[in-house]
């Protein structure tokens, strides 16, 4: 039996509506996520940020980034350089790898700070961001990453990618894979 039987799809867009209403009611901090999005995707960034500074009140370890995200391009807000770091590092620190790997670039581009770069992205490697794993790649063949921390970052990072699969992540995938088929 597969994980999608287990939840089964709204019968009507309608319904969707309710269900998602409902669980904003109660601070669902991922429903107040996605409400932002939904607002973000509209252009109506100010309420994108009510709904992210929200969830990431209640705990969402993804609305900070996309908050930063805000702060970087202006939308809803001032663009705010301090405001977007602090908000980087609010979902680097609760594990967002692409926070970590985004810290990674502005410690190197905004700072001049190589080395506390590679950390950053020596920590998003070490969780499984491919990405992260690139990026030392390129350091490493430039002569910026030693030998023995790309091979302990390429180690970790392989560790990580293995324990990440399951069948309920791979049934996961299977059902972003079909929302995407569905959608088109």
């Amino acid at each position: 039996m597969s994980i999608l039987s287990t939840y089964p799809n709204p019968k009507s867009q309608e319904e969707d509506d309710r269900n998602r209403m409902k669980r904003m009611e109660v601070n669902d901090p991922f429903a107040l996520r996605e409400e932002g999005t939904r607002r973000f995707k509209k252009g109506d960034y100010k309420s994108a940020f009510e709904y992210w500074t929200k969830a990431a009140e209640l705990g969402d370890i993804v609305a900070p980034y996309k908050l930063s995200i805000l702060y970087w391009l202006g939308g809803g807000v001032e663009k705010d350089e301090r405001k977007k770091v602090y908000h980087l590092e609010e979902a680097a620190i609760a594990g967002h790898l692409e926070a970590r790997h985004n810290l990674g670039c502005h410690e190197w581009s905004n700072n001049d700070n190589a080395e506390r770069a590679v950390k950053h992205f020596i920590i998003a490697a070490n969780l499984g961001l491919d990405l992260a794993i690139e990026v030392l790649h390129g350091g490493y063949a430039a002569g910026m990453v030693s030998k023995e921390d790309f091979a302990a970052a390429l180690r970790a990072h392989q560790a990580a990618s293995v324990a990440m699969k399951s069948p309920l992540r791979e049934a996961a995938e299977e059902y972003q894979t079909a929302v995407k088929a569905a959608g088109s």
